[in-house]
C-alpha cells in the first residue's frame, strides 16, 4: 500500500506555512503536544497506538494529527468531504511521514476509497467526523473492527448514526460523544459555525447582508449561531424547525418562526442546518426569488434538493467561485453555493482556530480516555467525562488570562445538603 495517495507532495512548504498559523492560535492542543510529546517514548500514552482519522483535512486538523503523534501515535489520515480536504495541508503531513489518503475535489469513488485506505493502518483508535468512517468499518470491513478499542465522533450527524447502530446491538466498539461535550457543541456548534458559515457566504458573493431577509432551516446550535450572525450583520431572520421547544426557542430569541413553505416568498439568502435529508426541496425553490442564494451547513450534501434543481434547470452555470447558477423554466435563477456541500468548510476555511482548540482539545482526551478505559466501557455511544469538559475550560479561561470565583468549602456543603 502506497504511503500516501495526495495531489502534489511538492505543496508541503504552503500546508507547513498555514498549519504554524493555527499552532500560534490553539494554545489547549500545544500545551497538551508540549505535555506528552516531552515525554520519554516508553512513556508516551499512544505508545504502539494506531489512529485512524477521518476529520476535514484542513491545517487545525493537522495540528490535531500531529499533537496525537507528539504522544506516540502512529497516524493514518483522510478527509471526512471531498471539497473540505487542502491539498497542501494534505502534503505538509505526508511529508511529516504520516499516512495520508485524501485529494481535494475527488469523486465520491475515489473518497470512500480513501476511508478505505485509511482503515488499512487496522486501527485501534478511530477518529470520525460525520460517521463515514465508522459506517465503513461496520459495513465494508467489519473484520477490521476486531481491534478497535473505541473511537470519537464530534458531529451532531454523526453521532445520530451512530446512535442507531448502537439501539439495533451492532455498534462494535465503544464510542466518545465529543460532539455532545459542553466544551464542543456550545462553542464550536454555536460560534464557530456561526462566525465560519458567515465567512463562506461574504467572501463567495461579496454582497451586503443587512437589509436581506436569511432563513435558517433549524434551530439547534448550529442554527442559533448562524441566525445570532445574521441577525447581527443586520438581516430580518426567519427560522424553520420541527421541533416546537426549539420554535418557542426562536420566537423568544426575537426571530420570525414559520413553514419552509411561507418562508420561500420572504428570504434571499437560505441556510440549512438540520442534519436531516429533503429540507430546501423544488417545490420550495419555485416559490422563491429571482437569484435566492441557497447553502448549507449540515454535514451532509442532502439538505438542499441539488440533484433535482439539477434535472429540472434548463441551464446552469457558474456564477461565481463555489457558486453555481441554475435557470429554471420561466427563468428564474437559483444560486447553490459549494454543491450543497458543507459550505463553511468546502468554500472557505472551517471554524476559527481557537475555536477548532477546544474541540480537538476533547477530541486528544476522548481518545486519551478510550486507551485508557476502553475494557471497561461498553459498545455503546458514552458521554464525554465533565473532569475534561471542567479540564479544557479551566485551561482555556487561563490562556485568555481571565480568573473565576471559586465555591468556598461552606458554599459546597450549601449545594450539596437538603439541609436548610
Amino acid at each position: 500500500m502506497n504511503e500516501y495517495e495526495i495531489r502534489d507532495i511538492a505543496l508541503a512548504p504552503s500546508g507547513r506555512q498555514r498549519i504554524e498559523w493555527v499552532r500560534h492560535n490553539m494554545p489547549l492542543l500545544t500545551g497538551l503536544k508540549e505535555k506528552y510529546g516531552s515525554l520519554p517514548e516508553s512513556e508516551k500514552p499512544f505508545r504502539g497506538v494506531r489512529i485512524s482519522l477521518s476529520i476535514h483535512l484542513e491545517p487545525k486538523t493537522a495540528y490535531l494529527c500531529e499533537t496525537l503523534a507528539a504522544a506516540g501515535a502512529s497516524m493514518s489520515v483522510t478527509g471526512c468531504n471531498p471539497l473540505s480536504t487542502q491539498d497542501d495541508t494534505a502534503a505538509a503531513l505526508a511529508d511529516e511521514g504520516m499516512r495520508v489518503y485524501a485529494i481535494h475535489g475527488e469523486d465520491e469513488a475515489d473518497y470512500f476509497r480513501h476511508i478505505e485506505m485509511a482503515l488499512e493502518h487496522r486501527p485501534h483508535i478511530v477518529i470520525d467526523d460525520g460517521g463515514d468512517l465508522a459506517a465503513c468499518l461496520h459495513g465494508k470491513r467489519p473484520d477490521l473492527a476486531e481491534e478497535v478499542r473505541g473511537g470519537g465522533e464530534e458531529t451532531t450527524t454523526g453521532i445520530l448514526r451512530l446512535r442507531a447502530l448502537a439501539a439495533d446491538g451492532r455498534l462494535k466498539y465503544p464510542v466518545v460523544a465529543v460532539n455532545d461535550a459542553r466544551c464542543k457543541h456550545l462553542f464550536d456548534n454555536r460560534y464557530g459555525t456561526g462566525q465560519s458559515v458567515w465567512d463562506s457566504i461574504l467572501r463567495n458573493t461579496n454582497l451586503i447582508v443587512a437589509s436581506k431577509t436569511v432563513v435558517v432551516a433549524g434551530y439547534g446550535w448550529c442554527g442559533r449561531g448562524i441566525a445570532l450572525r445574521a441577525s447581527a450583520l443586520g438581516a430580518s431572520v426567519v427560522v424553520t424547525e420541527i421541533d416546537p421547544v426549539k420554535a418557542i426557542e426562536a420566537r423568544m430569541d426575537g426571530y420570525q418562526v414559520m413553514t419552509m413553505y411561507a418562508a420561500a416568498p420572504l428570504g434571499d439568502i437560505f441556510i440549512s442546518a438540520t442534519g436531516c435529508k429533503d429540507v430546501i426541496m423544488l417545490e420550495h425553490m419555485a416559490l422563491m426569488k429571482d437569484r435566492v442564494i441557497l447553502a448549507n451547513a449540515g454535514h451532509f450534501n442532502v439538505e438542499v434538493d441539488v440533484k433535482g434543481l439539477e434535472e429540472k434547470a434548463e441551464r446552469s452555470y457558474e456564477a461565481r467561485g463555489n457558486i453555481m447558477a441554475y435557470v429554471l423554466p420561466g427563468g428564474k435563477t437559483v444560486h447553490v453555493m459549494a454543491e450543497g456541500r458543507l459550505v463553511n468548510i468546502a468554500a472557505a476555511d472551517g471554524h476559527p482556530a481557537e475555536i477548532m482548540d477546544m474541540s480537538f482539545a476533547v477530541q486528544f482526551l476522548s481518545a486519551l480516555y478510550i486507551q485508557r478505559h476502553h475494557r471497561e466501557l461498553p459498545k455503546n455511544v458514552v458521554d464525554v467525562s465533565a473532569e475534561i469538559d471542567t479540564l479544557i475550560a479551566e485551561h482555556k479561561l487561563a490562556a485568555w488570562g481571565v480568573e473565576i470565583d471559586k465555591l468556598t468549602p461552606e458554599q459546597e456543603r450549601y449545594l450539596s445538603s437538603w439541609e436548610l
